[in-house]
């Protein structure tokens, strides 16, 4: 019994834990039209999202009937297996969420409960399958059969309903964006005055709406007549509600002068964040809450297993259960780092303006937007033209582009957008959840805002193939979400019930182990972003950009200088791991580099014109200079690592002392760049130029003597090859360090004219 309780001890640690990785993930559903569009200080966001996720906790019943009975029959399982299914589903859930917002990728916290169930029930009826049980089916008994155990018409519904809520989400929402663009336009300051109370009671509307059907669908309160009153008189609820909003709204901008999608967007994060938490809670607390019935059952029965036939009742949840609930979870929307990770993803995806993206092409994205690029411009072509020029005038973006490029932190979209963001997924889920189709708040919310994102032309041709690649990347992560939870929960519950305590205390330590190896890469990830923001920040004067260049150059050559020397030294003795470590240390470099010089671009408009062009110029050259040192590094280190890999032959001893001398040269080279860079001068650079001769000079000699070795026989065409790769990549870092130096020597020159 003592093991039992150890069983349900575990089961809510996971809860709390679920709730954390879960409200990480789902955060992004209620939070990121807020953000995105600025709507209000980002507390005061926070305030009412938390408002919304009290209430929902509040209101809901907490008890989803698919965690205990919906995805198997527990009358065909015990006690100890049933436990045993809670925690193999719970383990898995917890693991895969954390995995999905360490990096940054939204997913179903319902697909993942809801295919966990099925993998682990599946697995524990292997068990019993084995072992020849007998089941009761419409009377009958008959040898046990897995289909028997399991109801899988719930998995088909979900899958239809992935596919569903992504096409219906991206259809409506390209329609009613389209539709509100060319009403409102991008300058709204003129239209909002005329058009803005009306808009907002219809968006306000719908939220109602979607708050009595789908926020208040499980409240303790919400009697099945109650409900059935409110589904009978919808016309008259939401006439009443539009007349009132229009009056308020109205009002409101008349007394206030603010605009009233303000109240829109507030009012659609209070309720979609209610939502989530009055029925995704369950997703999260569920089966921990199905276990502890399940537990009460089995004691009431003096501890002696038996077929779990009680879970088929209706179970109501303590309140406590649910005011903890929401409690963590209000607690963790506030602290989480990995929730702005994930929002991140959405906010970068759906962001009106162009820069650095986190996705790149794929050969689909291409062939999509060529596609896309083709058919407007046939449409263009037969429409009439005074059509299409009004049509494009109210798409024309350069009054709110001008209006962005003087703030130094400007929205990154309006509240146009953000307002139909809130009534479509609100629309969709409330419509959704009246004729009982199980649409995912993720995917619709996720959906509704790439949509929109399209129609305000934020796709544009520089960056539409990266951000559709996105897309389809977080929608792959759907179905694989699908995928992996069934076959984790499938593989834990097999392992469980074959481990039983120690299978429970080993799966313990291990996700201890994963959530501190996830920490760690999402500091790391989050560091590096960081860094690199900060940089673009501050370089806001030709003397920062100075600073910065020299601190750069000296990072760069050192660690280039690391990684060379190691990767010789590794070659000679042929050490797999320790070169497969350069590799990735050079692999990051490279991506640093290529970042850097991206948000830099995006930093050039800010910089002061009169005094920076110049020395920007100068800058921009010395990053490029930079990157191509990271590219041949890598390219060098590469073909070392693969030659070790593959086990070829190792160096000869000559080859081995050769490319050891030129080790040395190469680090005494640097020695003297990286000195030069306190001082810059024409002297300085003159021996720099000297010493890069040298080395030429002996790259040239050794190139000469890796032929005679050919010609003799001595060494094998794969080292030959090895070692004249190294001789080029090395030749090409010498000529870029130099030709950068040079660069460098007239950067300080300009900057001293400046001064």
């Amino acid at each position: 019994m003592s093991i039992y309780i150890f069983f349900l001890v575990v089961l809510f640690l996971l809860a709390i834990s679920d709730l954390m990785v879960g409200v990480a993930n789902d955060a992004v559903n209620f939070l990121n039209s807020a953000i995105g569009s600025q709507v209000a200080k980002r507390r005061i966001i926070m305030i009412v999202a938390s408002a919304g996720i009290l209430a929902g906790a509040l209101l809901s019943n907490g008890m989803m009937e698919v965690a205990r009975k919906g995805l198997f029959h527990p009358q065909y399982f015990l006690f100890a297996e049933i436990i045993l299914i809670f925690m193999a589903v719970m383990f898995t859930d917890v693991l895969l969420l954390d995995f999905f917002n360490t990096f940054g990728l939204p997913t179903s916290t319902t697909v993942s409960m809801v295919f966990g169930l099925l993998g682990a029930a599946v697995g524990m009826a292997f068990f019993k399958v084995g072992d020849g049980a007998i089941v009761v089916v419409d009377g009958i008994e008959k040898i046990a059969a897995i289909s028997d155990f399991i109801n899988s018409s719930k998995a088909l519904t979900i899958i239809s309903s992935i596919l569903l809520s992504v096409v219906l989400s991206f259809a409506f929402g390209i329609v009613i964006q389209w539709i509100s663009r060319l009403l409102f336009s991008f300058n709204t300051e003129k239209t909002i005055k005329y058009y803005g109370a009306l808009w907002g009671s219809v968006a306000i509307s719908a939220i109602t709406y979607f708050i009595l059907i789908k926020g208040l669908k499980d409240a303790s309160f919400m009697t099945e007549e109650s409900y059935a009153l409110i589904k009978e008189n919808t016309l008259i609820i939401l006439g009443i509600s539009f007349i009132f909003w229009t009056v308020f709204l109205q009002l409101f901008s008349w007394l206030f002068k603010t605009n009233p999608l303000k109240i829109v967007v507030l009012a659609g994060t209070f309720a979609l964040a209610m939502a989530f938490a009055g029925n995704d809670l369950v997703n999260f607390i569920g089966v921990p809450l199905a276990g502890f019935e399940a537990y009460k059952i089995y004691m009431s029965n003096n501890g002696n297993d038996l077929l779990m036939t009680g879970l088929l009742g209706n179970i109501k949840t303590p309140m406590y259960f649910l005011i903890g609930a929401g409690v963590v979870m209000v607690i963790t929307l506030w602290t989480s780092k990995k929730a702005q990770t994930v929002a991140d993803t959405e906010l970068k995806l759906s962001r009106q303006d162009e820069g650095s993206e986190r996705f790149g092409s794929s050969a689909f994205s291409r062939v999509l937007v060529r596609k896309v690029v083709s058919t407007n411009t046939f449409f263009s072509s037969i429409l009439p033209k005074p059509m299409v020029e009004k049509i494009r005038k109210r798409f024309d973006q350069s009054e709110i582009e001008k209006k962005n490029q003087k703030e130094v932190d400007p929205p990154m979209f309006d509240l146009v957008r953000a307002a139909v963001n809130m009534m479509v997924a609100s629309i969709l889920i409330a419509v959704g959840t009246s004729y009982k189709l199980p649409l995912s708040t993720t995917y619709v919310t996720f959906m509704v805002a790439m949509s929109t994102s399209l129609v305000d032309g934020a796709w544009g041709r520089d960056s539409a193939v990266y951000r559709i690649t996105g897309v389809f990347t977080v929608i792959g992560g759907w179905f694989i979400t699908g995928f992996a939870a069934f076959s984790v929960a499938f593989l834990l519950s097999i392992f469980m019930g074959w481990a039983q305590l120690f299978g429970v205390i080993s799966l313990v330590v291990f996700i201890i182990f994963s959530f501190y190896r996830t920490n760690i890469t999402h500091k790391r990830r989050e560091k590096n972003q960081i860094e690199t923001a900060e940089e673009v920040e501050e370089n806001r004067s030709v003397a920062t950009l100075f600073e910065k260049c020299n601190s750069g150059i000296r990072k760069t050559l050192n660690t280039v200088t690391d990684l060379y020397s190691e990767t010789i030294t590794q070659l000679i003795k042929e050490d797999h791991k320790e070169l497969k470590k350069q590799l990735k240390i050079s692999t990051q470099l490279e991506e640093k580099l290529n970042n850097k010089r991206n948000k830099l671009y995006q930093a050039i408009p800010s910089l002061p014109v009169s005094e920076s062009i110049e020395a920007t110029h100068y800058y921009i050259l010395t990053l490029d200079y930079l990157k191509e040192l990271a590219h041949c590094t890598t390219f060098l280190i590469e073909p070392v690592y693969n030659h070790v890999d593959n086990n070829h032959k190792p160096l000869i001893e000559s080859q081995a002392e050769e490319l050891t001398q030129l080790t040395h040269a190469f680090n005494k080279f640097m020695k003297l760049v990286l000195s030069s860079l306190e001082d810059n001068s024409q002297e300085k650079l003159d021996r720099i130029n000297e010493e890069q001769a040298k080395i030429l000079l002996m790259i040239k000699e050794l190139r000469k003597n890796l032929i005679k070795t050919i010609k003799r026989k001595e060494v094998g065409t794969k080292t030959s090859m090895l070692v004249l790769g190294i001789l080029n990549e090395t030749r090409n870092i010498l000529i870029y360090a130099v030709n950068m130096m040079r660069i460098q020597n007239d950067f300080t020159v300009t900057v001293k004219e400046e001064k």
